[in-house]
């Protein structure tokens, strides 16, 4: 806005104006005169002289000059082309929350380092045994169901101070991230009417199923620029007094009231304190006793002392699985009891901050679960589990009259801190939990080792071994496994909703290919894909599923190959098939010649590199290149068993034609002989090896032949031996 600064005009002769640009000019003739001619020093003798107390007044011009000062405009926060017709939806306009233009860095935290470690291992050990071809399927899904259990009892046995370290993760959900899950429509509320707004606490209305709720809520920030803006979530007294502006505005319409705790605690400075931090708390403690709407608490994240409980004088407190709710934080504690920050586990643990400890002193009413890791794994679904804890909530509530509801609030935090005498105490049950932090230390040592042996095991194998290959069978018993994996994880994320509705939108559209689908519904596809890899991609989440995706997509791979190199082996049979067919004839003559133990001449030599050579030329003249000829393996005898053989050999040979003499079998050999020479049938040649075997049979002692080829041979005979000649 412009702004101008004049001094008004005295009569006293003829005066005009004129405006120059951003200057205004003024024109007077007698005062301009005597202010320019004056003997005295400064202007009162001039003012004086022109009303009468002078008499030097004459026809004298006087010129003012005032420049304007331009500033910034205001950016009103509507847009100039609204929507008269929006129906639904969150008019972001209105809010600085927009989303983050990069995905936030995964953040590990110190307990966690051991299993993330472990699943890097077992994701390397899939790697592995893909490459070398082995099947480690079963130790693989051994592995990772160990590595489950082992994180699900870390995170069921948490410490206070672990749980603490979680509900500060810098990538937890924040309020306004959860607002925007649960809402279908949701405006955002801004002020306190004194002339400030504090980023720190968000307020708006916003509906759930239709009904209309006043949000109010510590924001933090998602990174260090928003963390500043927001001042990490420790609200002034101003963000207090917008709370407490908008209660009022509730009570006024009826809305229920739904506040979120996320804070460290109030703003302490020295500003906040002259601004009245203490009165603006204690105002809105007052204040909330007395509103006459039913009123919801969620803990998400920490809940600071007084400045939590500003907004948190409420019906019902609930509280997420890895909150906490201090009068002071543990590092607070320990530097004022143990004068130093170190003791903070020690603090963590004596002042019963974790949702289970509240819910057992009766301040917290109910835990909502969070996803194995924390919410910030999977945020949409740590949503919905608000949304389902709340609206129960406001249903039980609903159903009380105004003097019934008020009763509650005052019963509920009249009844905390009470005290009984003259009764004994049983003693405090203490928790262990080096126990059990030494029970994971053994499960990691376990897995750490059973994924060194496979390892070992797939280096040893590494090139050696075929490539798996997996049946149509498994393949399609995989597609199904994975296809209800997907489903139940679309449901966990949270997505099941808008799933839905997109495939309604793709059965309602044209049978189109993908890449012909209309921008809108392709952008819906392409953002709930991403959504999906988002959340699928936290560490330790969906583990089996990611396994499966994995190894559907080798299985692709694998089978495109095959595809591949199947319509290439067609293509090379039809080009290629008469004009190899001599090539191939002259290479199968030559094999079965050697086959039979027959050498091959010279001429036959050289017709079979001919070959070869031709055979080159042609798979060139298709774009192939012969890297080199196949060699089969054969596995080798130990050293000196084929000696031994041979002596044995021998010595069942002579017993053999003297029990054919000792029989008189001599003319049935010679007939077998000329069977085979002149191709006689199969069936006859049986008949006469089944003669002569069944007279050698009777005619030779079993016992006798061993007895001589041991020995021979110098070694034990199986008793086999015998049979088998």
């Amino acid at each position: 806005m412009n702004s101008l600064s004049l001094s008004p005009a005295v009569n006293g002769g003829e005066s005009c104006s004129f405006v120059s640009g951003s200057y205004i000019n003024l024109r007077k003739t007698s005062l301009a005169a005597i202010l320019q001619r004056s003997p005295f020093n400064g202007i009162g003798g001039a003012w004086l002289r022109h009303l009468g107390l002078s008499t030097a007044t004459n026809g004298r011009r006087f010129s003012v000059c005032s420049r304007v000062r331009k500033v910034q405009k205001h950016e009103y926060p509507w847009p100039d082309d609204i929507d008269p017709n929006l129906k639904s939806g969150h008019l972001s306009y209105l809010s600085h929350f927009k989303p983050l233009t990069e995905k936030p860095k995964p953040v590990t935290l110190p307990f966690e380092k051991p299993l993330i470690d472990l699943e890097k291992k077992i994701i390397d050990v899939r790697k592995m045994a893909e490459e070398t071809g082995l099947d480690f399927s079963d130790q693989i899904n051994l592995l990772e169901s160990k590595y489950q259990q082992a994180l699900k009892d870390l995170y069921t046995h948490l410490t206070p101070i672990q749980r603490l370290s979680i509900a500060r993760h810098p990538n937890r959900p924040t309020f306004l991230d959860h607002v925007l899950n649960i809402t279908e429509k949701w405006v955002e509320l801004h002020g306190d009417r004194a002339g400030y707004d504090d980023p720190a606490i968000v307020t708006g209305i916003g509906s759930i199923d239709g009904k209309r709720y006043m949000f109010i809520g510590h924001q933090k920030g998602r990174n260090t620029k928003e963390n500043i803006q927001r001042n990490f979530g420790m609200p002034t007294p101003h963000g207090y007094r917008k709370a407490l502006r908008m209660m009022k505005y509730a009570d006024h319409h009826g809305f229920p009231i739904i506040t979120f705790i996320d804070t460290p605690g109030a703003y302490a400075d020295l500003k906040s304190e002259e601004l009245g931090q203490g009165e603006a708390i204690a105002h809105n403690l007052r204040t909330m006793f007395g509103l006459k709407v039913p009123i919801v608490t969620v803990v998400i994240g920490e809940g600071g002392s007084g400045g939590a409980l500003a907004i948190g004088c409420a019906n019902k407190i609930f509280m997420l699985e890895n909150s906490v709710f201090y009068v002071a934080s543990p590092e607070a504690c320990a530097a004022i009891l143990w004068k130093t920050s170190s003791a903070a586990p020690t603090a963590a643990e004596q002042l019963r901050i974790t949702a289970n400890e509240l819910c057992r002193l009766k301040i917290a009413d109910g835990i909502i679960p969070e996803p194995l890791g924390g919410a910030h794994t999977d945020p949409s679904w740590t949503s919905q589990q608000i949304k389902l804890m709340v609206t129960k909530a406001m249903e039980e509530l609903g159903g009380m009259d105004i003097d019934g509801l008020l009763s509650h609030r005052h019963l509920k935090f009249r009844a905390l801190g009470g005290f009984v005498e003259g009764e004994p105490v049983d003693p405090e049950k203490k928790l262990n939990m080096k126990k059990k932090e030494a029970g994971l230390a053994q499960v990691t040592a376990d897995i750490e080792t059973e994924i060194e042996n496979l390892k070992k095991t797939a280096r040893e194998a590494k090139g050696k071994s075929p490539t798996r290959i997996i049946s149509d069978e498994a393949l399609e018993k995989l597609m199904e496994e994975v296809d209800k994996e997907m489903t139940n994880a679309f449901i966990a994320m949270g997505l099941q909703e808008k799933l839905e509705a997109l495939k309604m939108e793709l059965s309602e559209s044209p049978d189109t290919p993908d890449e012909n689908l209309s921008p809108t519904l392709k952008e819906k596809v392409d953002r709930l894909m991403q959504e999906f890899k988002h959340n699928l991609s936290h560490p330790g989440s969906y583990m089996a599923l990611k396994q499966k995706l994995e190894m559907l997509s080798e299985a692709r791979r694998m089978e495109q190959k095959r595809v591949k190199g199947e319509k290439l082996k067609k293509e090379i049979n039809e080009k290629l098939q008469e004009e190899a067919k001599g090539q191939m004839q002259v290479l199968r003559k030559a094999w079965e010649k050697v086959a039979k133990g027959e050498k091959l001449d010279e001429n036959q030599i050289e017709e079979v590199e001919m070959a070869k050579e031709d055979l080159k030329e042609m798979l060139k003249s298709v774009n192939l290149e012969v890297v080199g000829p196949g060699k089969k393996i054969v596995p080798t005898a130990p050293p000196g068993l084929e000696e031994i053989l041979t002596k044995a050999d021998d010595v069942i040979k002579k017993e053999i034609e003297a029990a054919i003499g000792k029989a008189g079998l001599r003319g049935k050999v010679d007939e077998l002989k000329a069977e085979i020479a002149s191709g006689a049938s199969k069936d006859k040649v049986e008949n006469l090896l089944k003669e002569i075997r069944e007279g050698i049979a009777a005619v030779m002692d079993t016992t006798d032949l061993k007895k001589k080829v041991e020995g021979t041979v110098g070694s034990p005979v199986q008793e086999t031996v015998g049979a088998s000649s």
